[in-house]
């Protein structure tokens, strides 16, 4: 039976990072974020477009003629292509007055029959590079029985994954931060929304010891026209906060002295270029 297509949902969502390990940073950003189904993007009226627009050049390679066929790109290339009657739910900022920027986009693939196939993390820098990791279904769940930063890793609630596993751990491919060398081990926790939003990504393991908890933590609010102007007045030009916030937080880790890394030349993967 083909699922049934994912009604568009916003959620109203606090960003935590903390970095640990020689050098102690927290920043803590509001935003929202879309729920969408990549083969029913939403249709807004005319007047709202400028606030969510969903664009494939915002996505994997940037060619693709859609967001999904950039995503059939990038699993086919993988041998973990999507059969016929499949849908993705992807997490995301839309454009907003034609900004936009994803630090970190989740895809969650399901089959004909419903079932989870494959969870799709996207990262994109600042210096307009984009990497993909492809993760396992058990990915869609809790952090079971860590400790840390409350929300990294708080099971009460994670979507409408049911159960608890333990976070998919994947070697860091790609640059993101200058102040991080592309070394480590992430550890994802990436369930899939329902009244919730519970996200959590962990780097360990680099040379010079630091460590990195990121969360995403929202609640469901109404996706209509209404509920759009309320989170959009609540939340002005998101896309753009992200932007500057970013910057803004990079130049005061380099006016403490943290140490540049330099950035390695970017190969696009298999099924981005």
């Amino acid at each position: 039976m083909t699922p049934s297509a994912t009604e568009p949902r916003l959620y109203l969502a606090d960003i935590d990072h903390v970095r640990s390990g020689g050098s102690h940073y927290r920043l803590r950003h509001r935003t929202y974020l879309w729920l969408v189904d990549l083969d029913q993007l939403p249709r807004l009226p005319r007047p709202l477009r400028p606030l969510a627009r969903f664009e494939a050049r915002d996505h994997f390679g940037g060619g693709a003629p859609s967001i999904r066929a950039g995503l059939d790109g990038f699993l086919a290339a993988r041998g973990a292509g999507l059969p016929p009657g499949s849908r993705v739910s992807m997490l995301a900022h839309a454009r907003v007055f034609g900004h936009v920027f994803n630090p970190l986009t989740v895809y969650w693939c399901h089959g004909p029959d419903g079932s989870l196939r494959q969870v799709v993390a996207e990262v994109h820098n600042t210096y307009g590079e984009r990497h993909c990791y492809l993760l396992a279904p058990e990915t869609a769940g809790a952090v079971r029985g860590d400790r840390g930063v409350r929300g990294a890793h708080d099971t009460r609630d994670s979507g409408d994954a049911g159960k608890t596993h333990d976070a998919r751990a994947v070697p860091k491919e790609f640059y993101v931060s200058p102040f991080l060398r592309v070394e480590g081990v992430y550890r994802m926790a990436l369930p899939e929304p329902g009244e919730h939003l519970a996200l959590s990504v962990r780097l360990t393991g680099g040379t010079d010891g630091a460590r990195l908890t990121a969360t995403v933590r929202g609640e469901l609010r109404p996706a209509g026209a209404r509920g759009l102007l309320r989170t959009a007045l609540r939340r002005p030009w998101s896309t753009a906060a992200v932007t500057v916030g970013i910057r803004f937080h990079g130049v005061r880790l380099w006016l403490r002295g943290l140490p540049v890394r330099p950035r390695p030349r970017h190969v696009p993967q298999e099924g981005m270029k």
